[in-house]
């Protein structure tokens, strides 16, 4: 177990509101990654997208760095916009 791993497990057991929100928050954060990732695979800069969905840049940076209450509207658009197709599903 690396140290961030065993902090995480004993702040867990320690602080019951970061336990709580510890697994919601980084659900959100490796949202935003997976949001930059698909990006930059297609070689499309945050400008480009922010142009193409008709907002600014500092929009698209949030998104991809706190993927939190994002609209699936706008996660469709954003996918079409980096030329993905998005699909969604909901697991145990």
């Amino acid at each position: 177990m690396s140290d961030l791993q065993q902090y995480i497990a004993e702040r867990k057991k320690t602080d019951a509101v970061f336990a709580e929100g510890y697994e919601e928050g980084f659900s959100a954060f490796k949202f935003g990654v997976l949001l930059r990732q698909a990006r930059e695979q297609e070689g499309v800069t945050q400008e480009t997208i922010a142009k193409r969905l008709n907002t600014s840049k500092s929009a698209i940076s949030r998104m991809e760095n706190h993927a939190e209450d994002v609209k699936l509207s706008t996660l469709w658009r954003y996918a079409n916009a980096i030329g993905k197709k998005l699909n969604v599903r909901i697991e145990e």
